[in-house]
């Protein structure tokens, strides 16, 4: 069967190399090579767009696109080692997968593992990665999730930098990289999902106006101009961003995409960017009998993104929930200030077990107004949630890790309340030895102005940071560098017993009825603030579970009422993970119990 090429920018495709670029504005175009200085005239086509099929350009080839008087790198490059000098011809289609069996598991099952390339190994490459699989498969992961990798300004960026949306980062790897690594981790039976950003470009090195109006002045994002999705010109840029996620798709194999920060994606078609987006990929699905899967990253709470499209909704397939994790985290102790004002502790936290959204129409003191809409009849694989993740751990001014801030048992009490839940759980990398390394921000960019004006942004950020640290500078490499995971703390007996616990706490959710199911019906969730106490209930068909989580820093009692009709299953304060189990009808600090019965 003949394979499917990119339908723009430069594609060796078929033993021929075709060119299609939009440069709506620009009186000529064509291709140069530096080497010899070959020029490759494009011919004018229909809405903007050049075009030329030709031999001279080959996989490998470095090539310079020339818009009237300017000579620029393609922003459409599958290669782009230097984000200012030339691009590179790629053969995609040079990868012999033998994936062909893969089956992705159902969402429902997911164990979602978030990473970083650059940090998750000392080495900081997709071959690295390849090497933790086993670890990885041994700990329960079916699922990882790669933080951004289209390339980036120098070697050291989350990501989120990114200004060439169909290269892969070259000191990751490159394509050929990313590929090796989807294919093994498929051969392994591990899904794999990919951090996408289709709200807004990086500061340095976007060439994309240059060659038309991919941006407009209706709307800001926080991090710049909005992407043009609904004004002038904005077919050819939908094209754009609807042909990178098929190339994710069909030429790397990914399985699902997590968009960043939808609600800064700004569209007010009749048909939003995001519906779009679906309908390709449900076209493609059905064109390769294949599942992939869309998770959103929002804040809105509002479940129009996760409708279906016959309701005028986005049919996002999950998306992540924030508030489950800032309830958890002020439930722990953690901070009130900033966002997570908002949430009142475990009190919150019920009603995220209970309704997903806390905020569901209610008032919210933080934003000063009423905020979010029902998530009433979606099923619990339809939510992610996390107790750590990259941005609430990188944003915090040390990046300070749940291992950094809370205590043992408390980090073993949170880990509990993820897996426990009927939503999808995911962890950030690390977290499951209690690794001590943190995860800071950090960049590489190459413009001084630009690296001042970002040292002097968080600074300015956390002024009001009353801490005798000083805030760890962005671009020095010795803030990537405490961010790498350090691996050898697996031989300490404090990081095994850790690794044990999660992988107890994975067995359960991959094994028990109750657990492995994502059904929210029935689910009752009851907060006790006096004692500090989370008593959760949910069934399957012929099993029950209630688990009652300890909150407080107090050994508490338990009405035999409350757990005749069950038996014991599980106890975080267990010996065998360093804690101090207590009697039946008592609970130890920070700890959860789980109890079942036979319906």
């Amino acid at each position: 069967m003949t394979k499917a090429c990119r339908k723009i920018g430069v594609n060796y495709c078929h033993g021929t190399t075709k060119i299609n670029l939009w440069c709506p504005n620009a009186n000529k175009v064509a291709v140069l090579k530096p080497k010899d200085e070959t020029i490759i005239h494009l011919e004018k086509a229909d809405f903007g767009y050049w075009q030329k099929t030709t031999d001279l350009l080959q996989p490998g080839d470095e090539y310079f696109m020339l818009l009237d008087d300017k000579t620029l790198p393609d922003p459409t490059a599958l290669q782009q080692p230097d984000i200012h000098q030339a691009s590179k011809v790629a053969n995609l289609h040079a990868f012999e997968w033998t994936d062909e069996h893969w089956q992705i598991p159902a969402m429902q099952d997911f164990i979602i593992y978030e990473l970083h390339v650059g940090t998750f190994t000392p080495e900081g490459t997709f071959e690295a990665i390849i090497q933790k699989l086993d670890d990885l498969l041994e700990l329960g992961i079916n699922a990882i999730e790669l933080m951004p990798v289209a390339q980036f300004p120098g070697n050291r960026n989350w990501g989120y930098d990114g200004v060439f949306p169909f290269a892969v980062q070259n000191s990751y790897g490159a394509y050929t990289g990313l590929q090796e690594l989807v294919n093994a981790c498929h051969e392994k039976g591990i899904a794999v999902i990919l951090d996408v950003v289709y709200n807004h470009l990086g500061p340095e090195g976007n060439y994309l106006n240059d060659f038309g109006p991919f941006f407009t002045d209706k709307y800001q994002t926080p991090w710049g101009k909005a992407i043009n999705f609904d004004d002038a010109d904005c077919d050819a840029v939908r094209t754009l961003y609807i042909e990178n996620v098929l190339l994710w798709l069909r030429d790397f194999h990914i399985d699902g995409l997590r968009l960043d920060a939808v609600h800064a994606i700004k569209d007010f078609s009749a048909k939003h960017i995001l519906a779009e987006i679906k309908e390709h990929v449900d076209a493609f699905n059905q064109e390769h009998q294949k599942t992939h899967f869309l998770i959103a990253e929002c804040d809105l709470n509002d479940r129009r993104y996760l409708e279906p499209l016959s309701q005028n909704g986005f049919a996002m397939d999950a998306q992540w929930i924030d508030e489950f994790h800032h309830a958890l985290r002020v439930s722990a102790g953690g901070e009130k200030n900033g966002y997570y004002e908002d949430f009142s502790g475990i009190s919150s936290l019920a009603k995220a077990y209970q309704d997903a959204f806390v905020f569901d129409g209610l008032y919210s003191p933080h934003r000063k107004k009423k905020f979010g809409s029902s998530a009433a009849g979606l099923a619990g694989e339809r939510f992610v949630v996390f107790s750590q993740n990259h941005d609430q751990v990188g944003n915090r001014m040390l990046g300070e890790r749940s291992s950094q801030l809370f205590s043992f048992e408390m980090q073993k009490l949170m880990a509990a309340a993820v897996f426990i839940s009927p939503y999808i759980p995911m962890l950030f990398m690390g977290e499951e030895w209690s690794a001590s390394s943190p995860f800071q921000y950090f960049i590489s960019h190459t413009d001084e102005e630009l690296i001042k004006a970002v040292q002097e942004g968080r600074k300015k950020e956390f002024a009001a940071f009353v801490s005798e640290e000083e805030v760890p500078d962005p671009q020095a490499i010795s803030t990537f560098e405490a961010s790498k995971l350090r691996w050898d703390e697996l031989n300490l007996p404090q990081y095994k017993t850790m690794l044990a616990y999660y992988k107890a706490l994975i067995q359960l959710r991959k094994t028990h009825p109750v657990f492995k199911s994502t059904q929210r019906k029935g689910l009752k969730a009851y907060a006790d603030e006096t004692r500090q106490m989370l008593y959760l209930s949910r069934s399957s068909e012929d099993v029950k579970v209630l688990c009652i989580l300890n909150f407080s820093a107090k050994q508490q009692s338990i009405q035999n009422s409350e757990i005749q009709a069950y038996g014991l299953i599980f106890d975080s304060a267990d010996e065998k993970w360093a804690g101090h189990p207590v009697g039946e009808d008592e609970i130890s600090p920070t700890a959860i119990k789980i109890y079942q019965s036979n319906l």
